[in-house]
C-alpha cells in the first residue's frame, strides 16, 4: 500500500501521477486498486494505491528509494509505504478504564487506572497472549502521565478504549504521535453519570459511537469513524447499554483498521477523510 499527498490539486480525472504508475509497472508490479481524493476548495491531491509485486524483482529497500524519489519530484507533503507481509506490525498501547476482525497491530501493553485481580478474564486473556497489564492508580492531583509516557515511548500510536482520563497538553506534545479515542454518541446531550439511563428515560431512538483523533480540545479531534443503530421502546436499559457498547467496539475496530491500512487522511485539524 502506498499513500501519497500532494500540496497542489492534481487533475481529479487522472487516477494518479503517471510517474507513480510507471514506477510500479517498470518494477513488475500490478496495481489492484487506486483511490484518489481532491477535496473541494483545497489545493491538495490524495492517492492511495494497493499493488502486488515480486520482492525478488523489487526489494523492499529499492521500493523505499523509488517512492522517495517520486515524493521529492512532486514535493509531496507526505508519503507512506506499507508492505504488510514484510513490514513490522504497528506497535500500540491501549489505555482503558473499567470496561474493556484481525488487525495489523502488536499490543505492547494495556494501561488502566482500574485494578483487576489475576483471576479476571481480561488479565487471563492478556497473560495468554503475553501482553503486560499496568495498573496505575491516578488522582486529580497525580495523573501519572510521565509514567504512561515511559510505557508507551516505543509505540506507533495509542488507543483510548473507553478511557475516562483527559490527557493534558503536556502529554499530547510529549508523545507527539496519533492517539485514537472512542466514545458513545450520547454526548453532549446526556452527560454526567449514567447517560444511557438518561437517554432511555428521554425516549432516544438512535444511538451511536464516534472514533476520533485526540487533540487538546475535549472530543474535538478529527473524526475517523462513526456508527449508528436504532433502538426502541422494546429495549430495556440492559439491552440499550449492550447495543451501545457493541457499537463502540465495532466503531473503534473499524477506525484502527482504516488507520493501519492507510485509509485515514487527516489534512487539517477540522477534517479527516476516510476512503
Amino acid at each position: 500500500m502506498f499513500q501519497f499527498f500532494l500540496p497542489h490539486a492534481w487533475n481529479p480525472r487522472v487516477s494518479m501521477p503517471p510517474n507513480l504508475s510507471d514506477c510500479i509497472a517498470s518494477r513488475g508490479g500490478n496495481i489492484l486498486s487506486a483511490d484518489v481524493f481532491v477535496p473541494q476548495n483545497k489545493r491538495v491531491f490524495y492517492s492511495r494505491n494497493v499493488f502486488v509485486f515480486d520482492p525478488v524483482m523489487w526489494p523492499r529497500m529499492q521500493m523505499e528509494e523509488d517512492f522517495l524519489r517520486i515524493s521529492k519530484t512532486f514535493n509531496a507533503m507526505r508519503s507512506v509505504i506499507r508492505v504488510p507481509a514484510l513490514d513490522p506490525k504497528y506497535k500500540i498501547a491501549i489505555l482503558v478504564a473499567k470496561q474493556d476482525g484481525r488487525l495489523s497491530v502488536d499490543i505492547t501493553c494495556v494501561i488502566s487506572n482500574h485494578y483487576r485481580s489475576p483471576e479476571n478474564e481480561v488479565i487471563r486473556f492478556l497473560d495468554m497472549h503475553g501482553v503486560p497489564y499496568h495498573y496505575l492508580r491516578t488522582t486529580a492531583e497525580n495523573k501519572r502521565e510521565e509514567e504512561i509516557l515511559e510505557l508507551v515511548q516505543n509505540t506507533d500510536f495509542l488507543v483510548l478504549a473507553r478511557s475516562m482520563r483527559i490527557l493534558s497538553s503536556f502529554f499530547l506534545r510529549s508523545y507527539g504521535k496519533d492517539i485514537i479515542n472512542i466514545h458513545h454518541g450520547l454526548l453532549p446531550s446526556f452527560s454526567g453519570s449514567n447517560p444511557s439511563k438518561q437517554a432511555v428515560d428521554a425516549g432516544v431512538k438512535l444511538i451511536g459511537a464516534t472514533s476520533h483523533f485526540v487533540t487538546e480540545g475535549l472530543d474535538a479531534g478529527p473524526i475517523i469513524e462513526q456508527m449508528v443503530e436504532r433502538v426502541s421502546h422494546r429495549d430495556n436499559l440492559q439491552s440499550y447499554v449492550q447495543k451501545s457498547e457493541n457499537l463502540e467496539k465495532q466503531c473503534l475496530t473499524s477506525a484502527i483498521r482504516s488507520y493501519c491500512e492507510l485509509r485515514v487522511l487527516p489534512y487539517e485539524k477540522k477534517n479527516t477523510v476516510v476512503f
